[in-house]
């Protein structure tokens, strides 16, 4: 019988000081329970109350199982997801959030189904402890992704999931800025699936996504995983421009038939059509405006993150990403 395959799991860190010790208690007692060889990478997101200085502890007491990644600012949750993928030597790669909504508990079972042969496997929140807004958009978001690259995932805000180790060497391949890493993993993977896990509501600590960061998301998911939106305002404009050529000559025929008194001589009429593609034509620019932001992110080719030092063991080794 051949040996389990070994298991990363990876954590990012973002001033998360009141829940990193029973987090990192909790991920310790499940990796054993998976009975397979393990390591767990912490990467602190530039947090600026004590968490830096309490990985540094987790990983100087546990120095078999702990890797503790410290990046020199906060850079958000994707990049420094990416930046604990370059440490990672695992055949299996778990991510999850350090705010224990969703139970470390889950990831021996999201290990197990890795070894069914899965590329990738998402996880759907069971009875979510999320306010209502967070849920709808979440649903929306949902809904668009799955038309967007055709893989039928439904929770795709859940971080809690697991992939096999050539999807994240393949992840790590793409230089792009604005990475939503459930969305870049389905577009390499072969055989995905999704599993039901537990959500609990937040105990300690304070949801680092406010409502402009959640925008902010969204429009990065939107326009890092596909170009239909361009296509769809294109679409959109022609569709416009041909109810206008047809109400254009439903007004001249109206006009030859009741004079110009009819519409009140037709000024509203034409206001509303000027509006109509103005308003478009906003849309327009701010959607290129989006693309071409992103273009000119990837163009200047600057570091994703810049990882300040890596403690392993009792070695800490400096290095620039």
């Amino acid at each position: 019988m051949s040996e389990p395959c070994k298991l990363s799991v990876v954590i990012p860190v973002f001033n998360e000081e009141a829940n990193l010790d029973e987090l990192i208690r909790r991920c310790l007692a499940a990796c054993r329970s998976a009975g397979r060889p393990f390591e767990m990478i912490l990467v602190d997101d530039g947090s600026r109350d004590r968490s830096a200085e309490m990985l540094e502890a987790a990983a100087a007491a546990h120095p078999e199982a702990i890797k503790a990644v410290f990046l020199n600012r906060n850079y958000g949750q994707h990049a420094a997801i990416m930046a604990g993928f370059e440490q990672v030597s695992g055949e299996i790669v778990v991510t999850l959030d350090a705010d224990l909504q969703n139970p470390p508990e889950e990831i021996p079972r999201l290990a197990t189904t890795m070894d069914e042969g899965f590329d990738v496997v998402g996880t759907v929140r069971a009875n979510r402890q999320d306010s209502l807004f967070r849920r709808l958009a979440s649903a929306l978001i949902n809904r668009a992704v799955q038309k967007a690259t055709g893989v039928m995932m439904h929770d795709y805000g859940c971080m809690l999931r697991a992939y096999r180790a050539t999807i994240v060497r393949a992840m790590l391949m793409c230089h792009e800025r604005s990475t939503f890493i459930p969305v870049l993993g389905n577009s390499f993977a072969r055989r995905t699936t999704e599993i039901e896990v537990g959500h609990d509501a937040r105990k300690q600590g304070d949801s680092k996504y406010s409502f402009s960061r959640l925008i902010s998301l969204m429009f990065d998911l939107v326009t890092s995983m596909t170009t239909y939106p361009l296509r769809l305002l294109s679409i959109m404009g022609l569709i416009v421009s041909a109810l206008g050529i047809g109400f254009g000559f439903f007004l001249l025929f109206m006009r030859l038939i009741f004079g110009t008194a009819w519409a009140a001589e037709g000024v509203f009429t034409l206001f509303a059509i000027l509006f109509i593609f103005v308003g478009a034509q906003f849309i327009g620019m701010g959607l290129l405006g989006e693309y071409l932001g992103r273009v000119y992110n990837d163009v200047r080719a600057r570091p994703r993150y810049f990882i300040q030092r890596v403690i392993c063991g009792n070695q800490c080794e400096e290095k620039m990403r």
